[in-house]
């Protein structure tokens, strides 16, 4: 086979732009392309969200997202200031609103002293200091939380790693030979050694593209967001969040002060009715037909059927919304909530309705697949494009050693 790249990336998000940079740092020879279907780069997830860089307070100590938040984060942050990328260290409150909620403040303080991050548990009259109008009865203080520009971290790495960059045409086909991998667009073929599969919401669609079965399914999940009037958003200070419920895997609604002195309010969390479904009225029957397929599907809507009835809730009544968020800043009214952007979290579930609570990759012959890579993938991206890059090289070496 002529080949015109030896390693070819599906997908233009920060996941499979770190891994292009990754991979032009530690083998500055290989040749890569990375194919985007959109017109333009960081088009989904990662030009759809909080643009929170998270300190790894959350996440299950010894687990991949845990190690790579907190040494991702501060990773980020280097880089920014390095390329003179926006970024500002903002720290974060994480606030009990009632006292039944104070044991799991707790756990969370430990944890994240377990991870090695600065945290100082506060009191309402502590809460008060750092944010007067929010409510609480205890909080976390993080220090090590921070606030990027995701799109232009991820043109960065782009432009760094060198990549030939091919956008607008969609994956059509993948034919896996003996000699190589062929990935068909809709606008050409490309041909290469290794393929490596960062589709974020169609990372499984592409993996069974390419003949591999990745023992789980893409179940897509809107985060809602509102923005809050100017009156409103004078009086937040920075990153306010709830305490998570432990069994759910989303952050819960939270106050965000961006880069530009505006609020965010968000993300709930709903299924969506297609895997770019940012509204409810995009629906895919193709695509949802796919989900209701899928035995996991419903023995995750058995698991957590109450959860998610509080978040559609949320979502189709901005009153409830309101109510909601009153819990943290009374102050606000449904009048000061202003409707932005959604985005969809691309979420791996097993057959058995569990949610991957971690990233996940898997390989096979010429092909590494990037499975499950949800929030905190653009904070932890260096670290996860690191990973991916080296799966992708010991694939390369494999080929090359081959008669």
């Amino acid at each position: 086979m002529r080949y015109d790249c030896e390693v070819v990336v599906v997908g233009g998000g920060i996941v499979g732009l770190s891994t292009a940079y990754a991979l032009s740092r530690a083998a500055p020879g290989v040749s890569v392309i990375v194919l985007e279907k959109e017109p333009a780069l960081a088009r989904h997830q990662t030009g759809r969200n909080s643009n929170v860089v998270h300190s790894g307070l959350y996440y299950k100590p010894g687990s991949l997202k845990a190690e790579y938040a907190v040494g991702g984060g501060r990773e980020l942050a280097e880089f920014c200031r390095e390329h003179g990328l926006p970024y500002r260290r903002t720290g974060k409150l994480v606030v009990a609103s009632s006292g039944e909620e104070l044991p799991r403040l707790h756990a969370l303080a430990q944890r994240g002293r377990e991870h090695g991050l600065a945290v100082k548990e506060l009191g309402a009259l502590g809460i008060a200091e750092h944010e007067p109008e929010v409510h609480g009865v205890g909080a976390l203080h993080i220090g090590d939380t921070g606030i990027t520009d995701y799109p232009a971290v991820a043109h960065a790495y782009a432009k760094l790693s060198g990549a030939e960059l091919r956008t607008g045409g969609p994956v059509v086909g993948i034919a896996r030979g003996a000699d190589g991998v062929t990935v068909s667009t809709t606008l050409a073929e490309v041909r290469a050694r290794v393929l490596v599969n960062c589709a974020g919401l169609y990372s499984d669609r592409i993996a069974r593209m390419a003949g591999d079965e990745p023992g789980v399914r893409i179940i897509p999940f809107r985060g809602e967001y509102f923005e809050l009037s100017p009156r409103t958003a004078e009086l937040v200070n920075g990153l306010v969040y709830p305490v998570p419920d432990p069994l759910f895997p989303f952050l819960g609604v939270h106050l965000t002060k961006d880069l530009h002195g505006g609020v965010h309010v968000g993300p709930n969390a709903v299924p969506a009715l297609a895997r770019e479904g940012y509204g409810w009225r995009t629906v895919r029957p193709r695509e949802l037909a796919g989900t209701l397929g899928w035995p996991g599907a419903w023995r995750l809507a058995a698991r957590h059927w109450r959860a998610e009835a509080v978040e559609v809730r949320r979502s189709l009544s901005r009153r409830a919304f309101t109510r909601d968020l009153q819990r943290l800043l009374p102050a606000v009214t449904e009048a000061d909530l202003l409707p932005v952007a959604a985005g969809v979290r691309a979420q791996a579930v097993g057959r058995d309705g569990a949610l991957l609570d971690d990233f996940a990759f898997a390989e096979a012959p010429r092909t590494v697949h990037v499975l499950n890579a949800p929030s905190p993938a653009a904070t932890a991206s260096l670290p996860i494009g690191r990973e991916v890059a080296r799966r992708a090289l010991a694939a390369l070496d494999g080929d090359r050693s081959r008669p």
